[in-house]
């Protein structure tokens, strides 16, 4: 396996600390609302890194946390007048709806920020000792970004390029050292959850969170860290920098990072009306189509979503779906027996597929050509199968596609439908709850219809529906 290194800027043959064991980390959303499409790229990509690394025989610990303390929700609970931990809550458990909605697996561990506070506190207590960090009068506790000599080495700038490029970034403050000092601890402020520390009550800067969290459930080295291109500078060149100066050790041996996502070749943003969920898309379009489009680019490229692309996906996805119906047919008709000599030959050929299917993914998880290798299977089972062929011939090539398309996340096989009774009762319910303004639980019902690929349209006739 090859993965370009973020940290090297080349391609490196990937060798893991443990024989066997892959220690993988991605950094997670933080979740004030609904995720957004960009959020979903690198649950998906990763997701997709990791199942294969599985079919490898990989044992694979798959940690990805979610930030649930941080400006944002803070804000969002403020104006809503709620606690900060109900926000939090609500949007972790509406982001897991999506990943499952998106066949992206849970991590072996999803750690919260907020219950590891104390992992943090130990850390940068550790950091003031060493003399990297230091508590401000006004409890606010900095990193000495001037003090770890290999600042910068991720993202491939030193202190002075980033002066000149970086301003942004630069904090003035007479509590400081350095403008480029970063927080590792806030003291508290009225209105916000807060903690004890030897500082005073206070919670942790957001870069310090990831460092404890990986950490804890992965050890101080670890073989991969990952997340999107836009976390390279400052969150993950803090990370190390924190880490690498309590430990004394490399904190990652490998650094993956997925390109951006635009829309209609722009930057996607709320201000200019391009700004998508992913329940937005659900809308729309079965998640898988998502998923699809999301794997038909390499992770490092710029990704753009369009609806041209999107319907490119669909009809990409349905051609593989269709290829596996086919096959399932013709088993329930086909002969029970052996494969012939002659199918033997055929399935030979067959395999060859599954080698450029995992050549594509030793080199650096290019899904793109991953998936090309899929649709040579498909193009191949379509010309190579048939009501003359044995049961036996036809399962194994059931068998290969299942398994390719299981490492991308693809399901092929028939999924037990919502029977339209059932429809027409979740309809009426929600209509229900219209009336009775309980507009959330309206809401929720037309994102589970849709997540099951159900499409609603209210008329003045009333609500229609179809299958998407």
């Amino acid at each position: 396996m090859k993965i370009y290194n973020t940290l090297t800027r080349q391609k490196e043959e990937f060798i893991p600390i443990e024989e066997g064991k892959l220690r993988m980390y991605v950094c997670g959303p933080t979740v004030y609302n609904l995720i957004h499409i960009g959020n979903a790229r690198p649950m998906i990509v990763f997701d997709t890194f990791r199942r294969y690394m599985e079919y490898q025989g990989y044992q694979v610990n798959y940690v990805s946390n979610f930030t649930d303390v941080d400006d944002k929700i803070i804000k969002k609970a403020q104006e809503e007048g709620v606690d900060a931990g109900e926000i939090s809550s609500r949007y972790i458990k509406e982001c897991k709806q999506d990943m499952e909605a998106m066949n992206v697996r849970p991590a072996t561990v999803h750690p919260l920020a907020t219950q590891e506070i104390d992992g943090m506190i130990r850390m940068i207590s550790t950091l003031i000792e060493k003399g990297y960090a230091y508590a401000a009068e006004d409890g606010t506790v900095y990193y000495r970004t001037g003090k770890f000599a290999d600042y910068g080495k991720l993202s491939h700038k030193n202190l002075e390029d980033l002066q000149a490029g970086h301003r942004e970034i630069q904090v003035t403050g007479d509590l400081k050292e350095d403008p480029f000092d970063f927080v590792l601890w806030k003291p508290k402020k009225e209105g916000e959850p807060a903690w004890e520390s030897p500082w005073g009550e206070g919670r942790p800067g957001w870069h310090i969170e990831c460092s404890v969290m990986s950490k804890k459930y992965l050890g101080e080295t670890i073989d991969i860290h990952a997340g999107g291109e836009d976390l390279i500078f400052p969150h993950h060149e803090n990370e190390i920098a924190q880490s690498e100066a309590a430990s004394g050790k490399e904190f990652a041996r490998y650094w993956m990072h997925n390109g951006f996502l635009n829309i209609d070749n722009q930057k996607m943003s709320k201000s200019r009306g391009n700004f998508f969920t992913v329940r937005d898309i659900a809308q729309k379009y079965e998640l898988q189509v998502l998923r699809f489009f999301m794997l038909s680019a390499h992770y490092r490229s710029p990704l753009n979503f369009s609806a041209d692309l999107m319907e490119a996906a669909r009809n990409g996805l349905e051609r593989i779906r269709t290829a596996a119906e086919t096959l399932t047919r013709l088993m329930q008709a086909a002969k029970d027996a052996a494969m012939s000599a002659q199918e033997e030959a055929l399935y030979q050929k067959a395999e060859e597929f599954r080698v450029k299917f995992e050549n594509a993914m030793e080199d650096d998880c290019n899904t793109a050509d991953a998936v090309s290798a899929v649709f040579e299977l498909v193009k191949f089972i379509n010309t190579n199968s048939s009501a003359e062929h044995t049961s036996a011939y036809l399962q194994k090539l059931y068998e290969l596609l299942q398994t390719l398309c299981d490492v991308l996340g693809i399901t092929i096989g028939q999924e037990e439908e919502i029977l339209d009774a059932e429809i027409e009762k979740l309809i009426q319910e929600r209509q229900d709850a219209r009336k009775q303004k309980d507009f959330a639980r309206a809401d929720q019902i037309r994102d589970e219809l849709a997540q099951k690929g159900i499409l609603l349209k209210d008329t003045r006739e009333g609500v229609t529906w179809k299958r998407a």
